[in-house]
């Protein structure tokens, strides 16, 4: 795992940045609203001092030193136990001179006098001041020290620091977990690609939260893999009875041209030998070209026109080139065909309808019937072709339009037959835009419904 590459370590340094950022900023915060709280209060205690020493001094006797008047500064007890004391209160009384008046006990040595005008505050390392220039006196100034609450903050800091380590040590460790635990369906299913890139496609992907988005893509990819394990497997089927149904004409024609090559014979044997060659060669190009017209419909090659056609037509035409062989098997055909317009191309469409009615012909009982409807409703041209055989055993009938899917031997009487002209038939009318449908009860004959789109589907005609 690459640091740099790592989505995991992506979110978590991103979830651990945000989360520093966060912690930071309310620390920050409640120890600057903290700080300005208890400045405050400070603030307005060494107001309220000043406030009473002043009204002390315009009220207290003044004494004479050359010439002039100085205020005296008489505290009444209550008064006096704003100074001094435990919380460390001291006041600096001055005239127009550098030199203080009066001071109170506990003032630090060498307070300077202040230099400005109007109500002022001022820090001197960790004495906290207010000054106030006002008669009838030239500056008046009380403070304190705050060292006691700059140790309570200092340590209010470190207390929310712990705790901020804490809780960032807790959100990292939540972080890593959750992003364990939504990058774990991720793996599995990397996990799961590579074993079927190996060839395994029985795999699936194993997920505890189908709700999540992770999940549902799961459920995703695993319905394409089992779609693709489908897929392949009908492949190696396809591959396997293609294999098995041109063996038969190849080995037909081995054997006649190795009996042929083995003595001299009369012309007339040899001539039977070429014909018997002939019918397999001819099998063979049968199979051979269904072959190449499902690729062609499989890699979507099969161009087709889009013409405006009534289906009803195309299956009466259909049905005057098959009476022959209906009437060879003494098999009665009924028609019930009004007009049913489509769009398509109509070659192809009277390929479907042959093939449907050849099958109801060759899989029908002596003496049985064909019913054959057309329809148009809703947008929507259908096609029933009904017969009268034994029916389609129901576990083949959801594998009849597969290839070579032959699994009832009622229905695979006829000499010829490769498998392939259901599934063409189904290529062909998945290729119009419509769908084809197979129903059947056991004894009572098959019905395939076709459905095609009666209006222009866009493309070109």
């Amino acid at each position: 795992m690459h640091f740099p590459r790592s989505i995991r370590w992506r979110l978590q340094l991103w979830y651990g940045a945000l989360l520093v950022a966060v912690l930071c900023g309310f620390g920050f915060t409640a120890y600057h609203l903290e700080s300005s709280r208890r400045l405050r209060q400070i603030d307005e205690g060494l107001q309220a001092r000043l406030s009473v020493l002043l009204d002390a001094l315009r009220a207290g006797p003044e004494r004479g030193q050359d010439k002039k008047r100085i205020p005296e500064v008489r505290l009444a007890p209550a008064q006096s136990s704003l100074f001094g004391g435990p919380d460390g209160y001291y006041f600096v009384v001055w005239m127009q001179a550098a030199e203080p008046i009066a001071v109170s006990t506990g003032v630090p040595a060498g307070v300077p006098k202040p230099d400005s005008r109007g109500v002022q505050l001022r820090m001197r390392g960790d004495l906290r001041e207010s000054f106030l220039f006002a008669a009838p006196v030239n500056c008046v100034l009380v403070g304190r020290s705050i060292g006691a609450e700059q140790a309570d903050l200092h340590t209010f800091g470190g207390a929310l620091a712990a705790i901020g380590g804490v809780v960032l040590a807790a959100g990292l460790l939540g972080g890593w977990w959750l992003v364990t635990r939504a990058m774990r369906p991720v793996e599995e299913i990397s996990a799961t690609a590579t074993r079927i890139a190996a060839g395994d496609l029985s795999q699936r992907i194993s997920t505890d939260e189908a709700d999540s988005e992770l999940g549902q893509l799961a459920g995703v990819l695993n319905t394409t893999f089992a779609r693709l394990d489908s897929l392949f497997a009908q492949q190696v089927r396809f591959t396997a009875d293609a294999a098995h149904e041109l063996r038969t004409p190849v080995a037909v024609m081995l054997t006649q041209t190795q009996s042929a090559l083995a003595r001299e014979r009369p012309g007339a044997e040899y001539r039977e030998t070429l014909e018997a060659c002939q019918r397999a060669t001819q099998r063979m190009r049968r199979l051979i070209e269904s072959l190449l017209e499902l690729a062609r419909f499989d890699a979507g090659q099969e161009s087709l026109r889009r013409d405006a056609c009534d289906l009803a037509k195309i299956a009466g035409d259909c049905l005057e080139l098959i009476r022959p062989l209906a009437a060879a098997r003494r098999i009665q055909i009924h028609a019930d065909l009004p007009a049913a317009p489509c769009r398509g191309d109509a070659e192809r469409l009277a390929q479907v309808v042959t093939n449907l009615l050849s099958n109801a012909i060759d899989y029908n009982r002596e003496d049985g019937e064909i019913h054959v409807t057309t329809s148009g409703a809703d947008g929507i041209a259908t096609l029933t072709v009904r017969d009268t055989g034994t029916g389609i055993a129901p576990n083949d009938l959801p594998h009849v339009f597969e290839r070579f899917q032959r699994g009832d031997k009622a229905r695979t009487a006829a000499a010829g037959h490769s498998g392939l002209g259901l599934a063409i038939t189904q290529a062909i009318v998945n290729a119009h835009g419509g769908s084809i449908e197979a129903a059947s009860e056991a004894g009572a004959g098959a019905t395939f419904t076709v459905k095609l789109p009666a209006g222009h589907d866009g493309r070109p005609d």
